[in-house]
């Protein structure tokens, strides 16, 4: 996030030097605090410093820099608007653009209420699709499975996943097919069995059991055993010292309540 076209020239490098197969500039974020660093939503009323920060970004790296945004922001208008911002931001070369569904309001509202509110207008996206078939569009903001958001909005080039894929996490799983490839893991079981030498590896090297497993929470979402997951997670990880074992333990626990209830049906 910024709107310095030089210090975000400056970031793209680095995110290359690191290894990042794209550089994404967030112009879709309305909290307060971002505004307040001139960055995020409100950048959607300056089409053309959006432009120059991604011009300045496209010419220090070779990996594609994209960008998301809203369909507007405050009174603009979505139609016309939108279709200005794409028109100067794309004359760049920037071919891809992540379109959360839903204006933004920066005043009035939080930004839990800007992620509810106004109502998501996914005909707006599949407009600037047909407007732009040559442009890369994906679309953001309310989706929750893949194969039905494939199926309604298959005009589109892709799908941006944020608090669906966060709180219930194997809905990642339905993806590799869909893609025509074959799946790592069959269950939620071996996910967490495959994630445990990563965090082995990042503990030993002075990171803590919860900063890797807060994110785990929801694995277990709406199944059996989701319960005791997230309160052994929540109440053990976060202890001094601990490690993997607190994944094997919650892990065990998860399996006993699955074979109870199963033998019980």
């Amino acid at each position: 996030g910024g709107s310095d076209p030089a210090l975000l020239a400056e970031a793209a490098r680095i995110g290359e030097d690191w290894g990042y197969s794209e550089i994404n500039l967030n112009v879709g974020c309305p909290s307060d605090r971002v505004q307040g660093g001139n960055f995020g939503a409100c950048l959607m009323a300056t089409p053309q410093l959006v432009a120059e920060c991604v011009a300045a970004m496209m010419r220090v790296t070779k990996v594609p820099v994209t960008v998301k945004c809203r369909i507007g922001i405050d009174e603009q208008d979505e139609d016309a608007d939108l279709q200005n911002f794409i028109e100067k931001v794309s004359a760049t070369g920037c071919s891809t653009f992540i379109i959360h569904a839903r204006k933004a309001w920066l005043k009035g509202l939080s930004p839990k209420e800007n992620r509810e509110i106004p109502p998501l207008n996914y005909d707006r996206v599949k407009q600037l699709k047909a407007a732009w078939p040559d442009l890369h569009i994906h679309l953001n903001g309310g989706l929750l499975n893949p194969a039905s958001d494939s199926s309604v909005h298959g005009a589109l080039d892709g799908f941006m996943y944020g608090r669906e894929a966060y709180h219930n996490p194997w809905m990642l799983a339905a993806i590799d097919p869909l893609l025509g490839t074959d799946a790592v893991v069959q269950t939620r079981a071996e996910a967490v069995l495959y994630m445990m030498p990563y965090v082995s590896q990042h503990v030993a090297d002075g990171g803590t059991l919860h900063q890797v497993t807060r994110h785990m929470l929801g694995l277990y979402h709406a199944q059996p055993g989701g319960r005791i997951w997230r309160q052994m997670l929540s109440t053990h990880a976060v202890k001094p010292g601990a490690g993997v074992q607190v994944l094997q333990d919650a892990l065990a626990c998860v399996e006993a309540q699955a074979a109870r209830r199963s033998a019980a049906a």
